[in-house]
């Protein structure tokens, strides 16, 4: 069971590489608890040590990616914020060869509509767990084998809480949010923002219909992370995603 968020005991890792190909995994956190509760102090240090094994194998991807001269953007939201829309919609529209780790407790629909782009796709499967760790995107990357001068997607598991702690060897973590989402979210699920890189306020043709102020939710997330920059698109009409391709293309340069 992960120390950090309780999440995948006995469970599998499954990535899945193209239609027919599956390998099976063990979670990989290598540890297990019973049922009595040990003091903060232990739980505190257990939880670093889980932490340091990850930022470990992140250290490891992140030397990997950048020797390939490969941008892999760490893609973050609650379930339904338009993750896949957005992704489907910018692979086909950025300059760079594209691979997309897709990352889903269970099921690779969100793998097969990428895959109808054209784009080499790996499908993790978590199971029982609530994230994507650096060892299972490592071992997706060994199978998926992205080329030099590549950009790579991570999509991860649709929770705004337990990926906010977990590196994966990244350039930059993106955060996607609905206007149908609440504007309150950053003050909800600061981690999140804290670690953000990028906010992308999603389905602002919507704007009309929800009660969404894009203002507050920036000034809300800003007092968090003051660095964060911000930007508002629609992947279903194209709003504003000409500003967000040109921020990926600035992480090459």
């Amino acid at each position: 069971m992960c120390a950090t968020c309780g999440c995948g005991e006995a469970e599998t890792t499954v990535i899945t590489l193209g239609d027919n190909a599956a390998h099976t995994h063990e979670h990989g956190h290598g540890h297990g608890h019973g049922h009595t509760h040990a003091p903060a102090t232990e739980t505190i240090s257990l939880e670093q040590k889980v932490l340091a094994k990850n930022d470990l194998a992140a250290a490891h991807n992140r030397g990997w990616l950048a020797g390939r001269d490969i941008v892999a953007l760490n893609m973050m939201s609650s379930p339904g914020a338009g993750k896949t829309t957005l992704l489907e919609k910018t692979i086909t529209q950025v300059e760079r060869p594209v691979a997309v780790i897709e990352g889903d407790q269970e099921t690779t629909l969100d793998a097969e509509r990428i895959r109808q782009t054209g784009c080499a796709v790996a499908q993790i499967n978590t199971g029982a767990g609530c994230h994507l760790d650096a060892e299972m995107v490592q071992r997706a990357l060994n199978s998926l084998d992205p080329p030099p001068h590549s950009l790579l997607f991570v999509e991860n598991v649709g929770n705004l809480v337990c990926p906010a702690l977990f590196d994966l060897g990244e350039a930059a973590k993106v955060v996607v949010v609905s206007v149908t989402e609440g504007t309150d979210k950053p003050l909800k699920y600061p981690h999140m923002f804290s670690a953000a890189d990028l906010v992308l306020v999603n389905k602002v043709d919507l704007l009309p219909y929800v009660e969404f102020d894009v203002d507050t939710c920036e000034r809300y997330a800003r007092s968090i992370n003051p660095r964060l920059e911000m930007l508002t698109v629609s992947a279903k009409t194209g709003e504003g995603m000409s500003k967000w391709f040109d921020w990926i293309a600035a992480r090459h340069s």
